[in-house]
């Protein structure tokens, strides 16, 4: 039996967009090469992550400006998880993604 990867995605402090891309590349353990765009997160994040449940801290620290940036991050995490519960009805060995914030 498989046990369940947990990513965590730990943003306290965060103060900026580099410091953000790159805390999700760490994270995510994705690439060097990682773009730092949010259509490469979506890319990477359909293609690369294995994981069962992301659990995203420090988000009550952000500067104003990085809340629009979270609420893009939500967007997506969302439709990935909208995606990959449907293909788990499908398929018994799929299962979906999830992620919850937490304080």
């Amino acid at each position: 039996m498989k046990k369940e990867k947990i990513i965590t995605l730990d943003l306290t402090d965060c103060k900026d967009w580099i410091e953000l891309q790159e805390r999700i590349r760490v994270a995510f353990g994705f690439p060097e090469w990682y773009g730092a765009s949010w259509d490469a997160f979506e890319d990477l994040i359909k293609t690369e992550c294995d994981a069962d449940m992301l659990i995203i801290k420090g988000t009550e620290t952000f500067d104003r400006e990085l809340r629009e940036y979270f609420s893009k991050i939500v967007m997506i995490l969302n439709r990935f998880a909208e995606e990959t519960k449907e293909y788990s009805l499908k398929y018994d060995h799929m299962k979906p993604f999830l992620f919850r914030i937490e304080s």
